[in-house]
């Protein structure tokens, strides 16, 4: 349970999200990942994220075991009945995958695949239940297990929504239900991430910042127009306006280190969404720790 090992030294918490190759093949997947090595202490795999299809999460986090890599696997609810939760979860253990992200998942309809059925027979409570009873010695029906796994739950909250509470009330029910540590979206405003902060120090639970730097403007407009709950200032979306490739990766870069470095003392962790610019990471790593 290597993250929630470091969150219990105290250490500032710093993982990666890398979505797994849409084939078989590995070698661009895995130089990828050799950019990160030595500046993050865990890598995100996503379960077909955004409802695209793409190889299981369970193979490329063995993948990145055998290599040394502290691997944290995501598991979405759309895609899997309980027994196929509760088995895949076994799955991991076995393979000495215990880092795990629960997450509802996206509608397909939003994904390559269309035409899919959704499943979502758990929702997002009762995936870090099966989990947790899992670690009990029993699976959701009360059978016995031979052995138990022991794992290290996260869970996913965004900072920008308000929806009068019903969201806070699910939060809750998932920390009671054992999760131990929070994801968010990418954060870009200080400020609602300050607020965030302080509604959830109730919780007594990590929360780590989820960051993505900013390829260009109109990525930052993408974004605030399709992604629930993150937002990118106007003032940020005008910097990046209008610059040659040079001064747009200087000003980026700085723009997403003077938000970690606001951002920073408030948190227990940074994760890093690298839309393909993995290269970046270690400047901001080193940059941050200074």
């Amino acid at each position: 349970m290597y993250v929630c090992e470091i969150i219990k030294q105290a250490k500032f918490l710093v993982t990666c999200e890398l979505e797994p190759p849409k084939g078989i093949a590995l070698e661009g997947f895995l130089n990828r990942v050799e950019m990160l090595k030595g500046s993050v202490h865990a890598i995100n795999i996503g379960d077909n994220q955004r409802a695209v299809m793409r190889a299981a999460a369970l193979a490329v986090c063995h993948t990145l075991k055998t290599r040394s890599i502290e691997p944290v696997m995501e598991i979405a609810a759309r895609d899997k009945n309980r027994i196929a939760i509760q088995s895949e979860l076994l799955g991991a253990a076995i393979l000495g995958i215990e880092n795990i992200l629960l997450v509802t998942g996206q509608e397909p309809v939003m994904g390559d695949h269309r035409e899919a059925r959704p499943v979502y027979d758990l929702d997002g409570v009762a995936l870090v239940d099966a989990a947790i009873r899992l670690t009990r010695g029993k699976d959701l029906t009360g059978h016995d297990l031979t052995g138990s796994p022991a794992f290290c739950l996260g869970i996913v909250a965004t900072p920008g929504l308000d929806d009068g509470g019903a969201r806070l009330a699910e939060l809750e029910k998932k920390v009671a239900a054992g999760a131990r540590f929070i994801q968010t979206p990418p954060v870009y405003e200080p400020a609602v991430f300050e607020k965030f902060i302080r509604t959830m120090a109730r919780f007594e639970i990590p929360v780590l910042a989820g960051h993505t730097i900013l390829k260009s403007a109109s990525m930052a407009g993408f974004m605030n127009s399709n992604i629930e709950g993150v937002h990118v200032p106007e003032n940020i979306i005008r910097e990046l306006e209008g610059l040659t490739r040079k001064e747009l990766i200087d000003r980026t870069l700085r723009i997403s280190l003077n938000i970690l470095r606001e951002i920073k003392p408030m948190c227990q962790g940074v994760h890093f969404i690298t839309a393909g610019w993995e290269g970046h990471i270690p400047t901001l790593v080193r940059e941050l720790a200074a």
